[in-house]
């Protein structure tokens, strides 16, 4: 599996939380929950705009990690 994979799996994954949070916090009557979630769910958008720009980054320069290293 190559850098570029692993990192669209991160982004999947973490999009996939982003809308988990963003439903609880949706579903929740109980406003300190609410505020909670919906505080996970802004510093878990700012986790998938860094995944995204590093992802595209290697989009941009695939020779540069082209496998994974281990």
């Amino acid at each position: 599996m190559t850098v570029q994979q692993d990192m669209q799996k991160a982004v999947a994954a973490a999009q996939g939380a982003l809308g988990t949070y963003s439903n609880f916090a949706l579903a929740t009557q109980d406003q300190s929950a609410k505020q909670m979630f919906e505080d996970m769910s802004a510093d878990l958008q700012r986790h998938v705009a860094v995944l995204n720009s590093r992802l595209h980054y290697l989009e941009s320069n695939n020779g540069l990690n082209s496998t994974s290293q281990g």
